[in-house]
């Protein structure tokens, strides 16, 4: 898992073992092709977040690495809450309707994204977009608002 400081946009991935590779993968596929290069990543001390291959990757992009206490989750604050509000989400999930974690993990990150949050107020995906998230079944009743205002302008030109 990894988080926007900032914007607190999350992204989360199961892995059955963590590698460097694999964060390098994460870390390119959800931040750098999305949002570009970020300033700097903040970590723990795990061996995956130090080995050489991670740390010239990041030397060559000019992105600073930062580590955390191994020994003291709480000195990464952010992620420690925001894991668990994720891990409440998949279980209530898995609670009402059944299925393997995995699965539930594609749309736990996405009602994070859309629900305001702490000093501003605003969702992940507002400060991330610059507009607030259309829901599907808002957008449903969007067209149809569209369709009859539609009906209404064509019908009022109609009769002019």
């Amino acid at each position: 898992m990894a988080i926007d400081y900032f914007t607190k946009w999350v992204e989360a991935e199961p892995l059955s073992r963590i590698t460097e590779t694999k964060v390098r993968k994460f870390i390119w596929k959800n931040f750098i092709y999305r949002f570009g290069l970020p300033r700097e990543i903040i970590s723990d001390n795990e061996r995956q977040f130090q080995g050489k291959l991670l740390r010239e990757w990041c030397k060559g992009l000019r992105l600073k690495q930062r580590f955390t206490s191994v020994a003291h989750p709480q000195s990464n604050g952010q992620v420690e809450v925001t894991n668990r509000i994720l891990v409440q989400g998949i279980k209530r999930r898995l609670e009402r309707v059944g299925g393997n974690w995995v699965e539930k993990l594609t749309s736990v990150p996405w009602a994070y994204w859309t629900t305001p949050r702490g000093p501003t107020g605003e969702s992940p995906f507002t400060l991330v977009y610059g507009t607030e998230a259309i829901i599907l079944a808002e957008l449903g009743c969007l067209l149809t608002g569209s369709y009859i205002s539609q009906k209404i302008i064509t019908s009022s030109l109609r009769k002019t």
